[in-house]
């Protein structure tokens, strides 16, 4: 399995892209979240890694929770999907995500989209809710997900595609049973940010060998010095194989 990295920032950075992803799945391309410019880091991801990934080739994404670093992007991705659609019939994208985050997207998204009223989320997502306790098949890849410890409600995925699984942290305040979860992937993407919304890297510095040699992080702040810890930062554009 491979992971295009779209960005690797937190909400404050200045010199890196907000922390998202697309999974190359063995049907179809998915987005983890959609934070600010994410159509640039598209952009820049594509000529580093050498492969395209925009808002045309992606026809599903996982959205981990509502902070505006994590779903700003949805905005564009859905006017593009949108006049799409009514230009050519191209279906518009399907978007997953947790009960509790589907219940108020609308909300979040409405008033910059919902054209005086004359428009609705289905007008630009194919809405799907993640089933509790099981997998979902998502562009010929098994996702499940586990709620960690945020602000607000905020997910972590596995993602499989039969022979790797990829284990994606959302953000989340320091939570030992979630790093066991995700601990089932061969690949860990986990955040890193200071404490209480985020887990400080000193937690994961303290985790097992055999974990934290299969662990990289992202959602790292500007000044994050990578000598504090071994487990490495991502690049924004990088290829990950999982």
């Amino acid at each position: 399995m491979k992971v295009v990295v779209l960005g690797t920032g937190d909400a404050f950075s200045k010199r890196n892209f907000g922390t998202s992803a697309v999974v190359i799945g063995p049907r179809g391309q998915v987005l983890i979240d959609a934070p600010d410019s994410v159509l640039r880091a598209m952009a820049a991801a594509s000529r580093s890694a050498g492969i395209d990934v925009g808002p045309m080739t992606i026809d599903d994404i996982l959205l981990t929770h509502l902070h505006g670093d994590h779903v700003n992007g949805l905005e564009a991705i859905g006017f593009l999907r949108w006049l799409e659609q009514r230009a050519t019939g191209r279906p518009i994208p399907r978007l997953h995500t947790t009960a509790p985050v589907a219940a108020r997207l609308w909300e979040r998204l409405a008033p910059a989209m919902d054209q005086a009223g004359t428009a609705n989320l289905a007008d630009y997502f194919e809405l799907h809710v993640l089933p509790t306790g099981s997998a979902a098949e998502i562009a010929g890849l098994s996702v499940r997900h586990r709620m960690g410890r945020h602000t607000i409600p905020c997910c972590g995925f596995l993602i499989a595609d039969g022979s790797r699984t990829l284990g994606w942290s959302g953000d989340t305040a320091w939570d030992p049973d979630h790093v066991e979860w995700l601990s089932q992937a061969d690949r860990v993407v986990h955040e890193t940010s200071p404490a209480p919304a985020h887990t400080p890297v000193e937690y994961l510095n303290a985790l097992p060998d055999g974990l934290r040699r299969k662990m990289v992080l992202v959602h790292a702040s500007d000044d994050f010095d990578p000598s504090g810890t071994d487990i490495r930062l991502l690049r924004d554009g990088e290829m990950l194989d999982v």
